[in-house]
């Protein structure tokens, strides 16, 4: 369990940090309704694309009938239907934060 004094965004990151979790499972974890967690991940993106030491990932929601990949969409939310089969069954994106090794400066080895 992680501890309480940390902001939700904090908790997020700690949660997606080396592994994938939808909005879904993140409002489960947390106690927060979804849509808030999808307003938090929009400045968890923020938040680590400063540090370059990590990196966000986005695993695209899918269309479980078509299997039609939402690889265009620049929101973090679920969409609603397939544009191609107007399906409703909507695997939902997973979020995650992927720890890289820093940038080395070649001019300063």
């Amino acid at each position: 369990m992680l501890p309480p004094e940390r902001t939700p965004r904090q908790r997020i990151i700690d949660l997606i940090t080396s592994t994938r979790l939808s909005s879904y499972q993140l409002a489960q974890m947390l106690g927060i309704p979804e849509r808030q967690v999808e307003e938090h991940l929009t400045h968890v993106v923020k938040t680590i694309a400063r540090n370059k030491t990590r990196q966000f990932i986005l695993d695209q929601a899918r269309c479980q009938d078509c299997d039609f990949v939402f690889r265009d969409r620049s929101r973090l939310t679920s969409p609603s239907r397939c544009p191609h089969c107007r399906s409703e069954a909507i695997a939902a994106p997973r979020y995650g934060i992927d720890l890289s090794a820093p940038q080395r400066n070649p001019h300063y080895s």
